[in-house]
């Protein structure tokens, strides 16, 4: 062919694709235009290790398409060396010549140079001696620089459409990674997300012990099947324990010349360790082999590199939410465990009462609550009462209203008067003072032979009086208990006729919100209370906390809720009312 038809379809051939596979495909045909060749291979070279691998040929085995020349090794490392085109009539001659294909004689290697830079070599065998001629090494001489430029550009769009097709994956990997929280889970996706960027064969994902030591396998593929392997990499050690050590990710084309590896799979020759790092910390490394020397590039270095990032972060999400929820279910058992000890300490059953009915419930607003009552049995048909309101809310509150509660009932073999139980608790209280800690308590002591109650109040709520078919609001206050010294409580003795009832209540009740975040308030309190009147002591507590339940429905419970109610009997003495 003469010369310019062959300049022409060169340029055709190189302007009509960016496909590198295709232009690759493309130049032999044109070659074989000129030369009718049976061996035919296009060798590209890798600048930073000086190699030449095969990425198109014609007649050659399987097994030699996978060799790297050096450069200045053979006819074709030699074309590359010299930068010129090497024609040798018998190989058999040479003695630099590399067999690959029996019975062959000749060769012809012409080097592809782009901007005085080497890219690559075209290499033509055969087997007559002296079948390739000067004017076949002109012709493809001056063919080459051309062929050259065209495949350079083929392999920088090659090389820009994988590396954006590679971030579009990448980005699609991380956003998938950061929505899995159950670890083993996210393990499993993390191998079969990976295999869409490098075909792998074998691969482990080793995660930094608590020590910081020594890095645990924690995930295992050995080609596609799970395997669970047990033993551990000290830092520093191996390919893994170097990459780790070091922070940076270590590439091996050949394991069996490098004197850091570990043999674990006689199958591996090339491997791939690539850090896993979480805020300048490493955490652990993903591990890549292969059965083929020299399978892992610095491309898959690069790209493995950027997802590390990711997984790491995705790593370090899916453990912080299995400690959390680890903690979450422990403090579940422990708040189930708090509850039933808060339930042990209230009054198993309402006292029996020749003269008095008593109704009581409480309402946490958490799983444990700071509100208490208690009904403590005095001599001589007495009863203490006790209902109580702790700052704060959930455990701390439990805790503190179990404290006050041991203090009442470590006071109440005296039997204190309402006032003086008061004074004792807070003086108590004051001993072991806790900051932002207080109560607020009213204490009530029942006679049931008499039907008289005297009331003392440390600032809970006012309680209510119903006698003679109206509500009284009783003027008992008092400041709460923890917060001072020394405080003097006051103290109101009453004597009950039958139907006379006492209600008392903590904040919970009125400060109950709806959703126009209007209070339940002492107003509707009175209300109920007041249709209670007639009934029982039951009656009102029921009442009440439905009625806060309907007017708060939808709304978070903001604070514990409690109702104690005591009625007279009827049949009881209808002494006149008395007070003090």
């Amino acid at each position: 062919m003469p010369i310019e038809p062959l300049l022409l379809e060169v340029a055709d051939v190189l302007s009509t694709s960016l496909d590198l596979d295709t232009t690759l495909r493309r130049v032999s045909e044109v070659v074989r235009k000129v030369i009718d060749y049976e061996i035919f291979a296009i060798l590209l070279l890798n600048e930073k290790t000086q190699e030449l691998r095969f990425r198109f040929q014609v007649g050659y085995p399987p097994e030699f398409a996978e060799r790297r020349i050096k450069v200045g090794e053979g006819v074709t490392g030699r074309a590359a060396q010299l930068r010129q085109a090497v024609l040798v009539d018998d190989v058999t001659a040479d003695p630099a010549y590399i067999a690959a294909i029996p019975n062959v004689r000749a060769e012809l290697a012409v080097p592809l140079v782009s901007k005085n830079r080497v890219i690559g070599v075209i290499d033509l065998e055969a087997r007559e001696p002296g079948y390739f001629t000067e004017e076949h090494s002109r012709l493809l001489t001056l063919v080459a620089s051309r062929i050259a430029a065209g495949i350079e550009n083929a392999q920088l769009y090659t090389r820009t459409t994988r590396q954006a097709r590679i971030l579009t994956l990448l980005n699609e990997i991380a956003c998938e990674l950061s929505s899995i929280l159950n670890l083993d889970e996210l393990l499993n996706r993390i191998a079969e997300l990976l295999r869409r960027l490098i075909d792998y064969q074998m691969f482990s994902i080793l995660l930094l012990d608590a020590s910081g030591e020594k890095l645990q396998h924690r995930f295992s593929l050995r080609f596609r099947e799970n395997i669970h392997l047990k033993h551990e990499v000290p830092l520093g050690r191996g390919i893994v324990g170097q990459a780790a050590e070091s922070k940076q990710a270590v590439l091996v084309p050949d394991v069996k010349k490098d004197p850091r590896y570990i043999e674990a799979n006689p199958e591996t020759r090339s491997e791939l360790a690539v850090p896993l790092i979480y805020k300048d910390k490493v955490i652990g490394v993903l591990d890549l082999e292969h059965t083929r020397r020299g399978f892992f590039t610095e491309e898959h270095q690069r790209t493995i590199t950027t997802l590390a990032a990711q997984v790491a972060i995705a790593l370090e999400n899916a453990r912080l939410y299995e400690e959390v929820a680890r903690q979450e279910r422990r403090l579940e058992r422990d708040l189930a465990l708090a509850r039933e000890l808060q339930v042990a300490l209230l009054p198993q059953a309402q006292p029996e009462l020749a003269h008095l009915d008593v109704a009581a419930k409480f309402v946490p607003a958490r799983a444990i609550g700071g509100d208490l009552y208690d009904f403590i049995p005095y001599s001589l048909s007495r009863m203490g009462i006790v209902v109580g309101d702790v700052s704060g809310k959930g455990a701390p509150a439990a805790i503190y209203a179990a404290l006050v509660s041991g203090i009442l009932r470590s006071h109440a073999p005296i039997e204190p008067l309402p006032a003086e139980m008061l004074a004792a608790v807070n003086m108590s209280l004051a001993e072991r003072r806790i900051e932002a800690q207080f109560v607020s308590l009213i204490y009530a002591v029942w006679d049931d032979e008499n039907r008289t109650l005297t009331v003392a109040n440390s600032g809970l709520p006012r309680p209510i009086y119903v006698h003679g078919g109206k509500n009284e609001v009783i003027e008992a206050t008092g400041l709460p208990l923890g917060l001072f010294d020394e405080t003097d409580y006051d103290e109101f003795r009453f004597r009950m006729k039958p139907g006379d009832m006492f209600v008392f209540f903590s904040d919970g009740i009125l400060d109950a919100r709806n959703r126009n975040g209007e209070l339940f308030g002492r107003g509707r309190v009175e209300q109920i209370v007041g249709e209670c009147a007639a009934k029982s002591a039951d009656c009102v507590v029921d009442s009440l906390f439905k009625a806060v339940a309907d007017h708060s429905a939808g709304m978070e419970t903001f604070d514990d809720q409690t109702v104690v109610a005591i009625k007279v009997k009827s049949g009881a003495s209808r002494a006149a009312p008395k007070r003090k």
